[in-house]
């Protein structure tokens, strides 16, 4: 397939990871370079206390993220590619990287956050105004709010309704993971490539993170993910009683994309586990 664009960057935010990555696989599809951004974005982390695990949680998956990006790079002869990372106010530091790198195009997933979705705005206007387009793709939903709505065309207001139509809408097209490993051959090289800067450079302290243990990342996320998945069948015994390890302590990976929400999708509708699981889809 001929691609349109020359290059593009991605822009990371909610999602945290490579596989089956809506805008990263629809920017390697479109693009010949294709560059990797997150941006710890002060807006954000200003008013945050200097001790926040949530702050702690995302660095430290940026660093497993970087390192994906980079082995992802080398399986398909690309070196140094991996994640650049800047810190400041995202609606300058976005456009001026994307000029910067002369890129034709961002692609980022939907950020449905009020706050967020004044900021895209804002960063959509300022990328225009350089001649930039910016694509934007449901990533971290299986259904947007405007997928699922009453035979009037409103939202639901009571759940267990909603809930019947969700699951008749379902089909296995919605839970098809995106192939981004087909497409990375057109990661792009970082001129100047540089560590994922720590919590102390970010204005951050450590917390106790890591005596929780806490895993992060989207490695991390995968070992929690096979370890509940030994014991899903029992969820519905274990759930209520602290004592026992019954939930799948997911929350915080699902919070921050590092696990894709297709992938968990299809594990829960998959009959009880009497034998061993098939893989994700490649």
């Amino acid at each position: 397939m001929e691609k349109l664009l020359d290059t593009a960057l991605v822009w990371f935010r909610r999602d945290l990871r490579v596989d089956d990555h809506a805008a990263l696989h629809h920017a390697l599809r479109a693009a010949r370079k294709v560059w990797c951004v997150f941006v710890f974005d002060t807006d954000i982390l200003d008013p945050l206390p200097r001790c926040d695990r949530r702050v702690e949680f995302i660095r430290d998956s940026l660093v497993d993220l970087d390192q994906q990006l980079r082995s992802l790079g080398l399986a398909h002869g690309v070196a140094d590619t991996g994640l650049i990372v800047r810190h400041g106010h995202a609606l300058q530091a976005l456009p001026a990287l994307a000029r910067e790198l002369g890129v034709q195009a961002v692609f980022a997933n939907h950020d449905d956050e009020p706050p967020a979705l004044e900021r895209d705005a804002k960063v959509l206007g300022a990328l225009a105004d350089a001649g930039i387009v910016l694509h934007t793709a449901k990533d971290h939903v299986v259904f947007e709010r405007s997928e699922v709505l009453t035979a009037t065309g409103s939202p639901y207001s009571v759940f267990t309704p909603y809930r019947t139509a969700w699951h008749r809408k379902l089909t296995p097209f919605y839970l098809h993971a995106y192939p981004v490993a087909r497409h990375a051959g057109a990661l792009a090289t970082v001129k100047q490539p540089q560590a994922v800067p720590s919590l102390a450079e970010i204005g951050f302290e450590r917390t106790n993170l890591h005596a929780l243990k806490m895993p992060t990342g989207s490695t991390g996320a995968h070992e929690l993910l096979d370890d509940f998945l030994d014991r899903i069948d029992h969820y519905h015994e274990a759930r209520d009683f602290p004592a026992i390890k019954g939930p799948s302590y997911l929350s915080t990976h699902l919070r921050f994309g590092t696990l894709s929400i297709r992938r968990l999708a299809r594990e829960a509708g998959r009959p009880a586990r009497a034998g061993p699981r098939c893989g994700c889809p490649s």
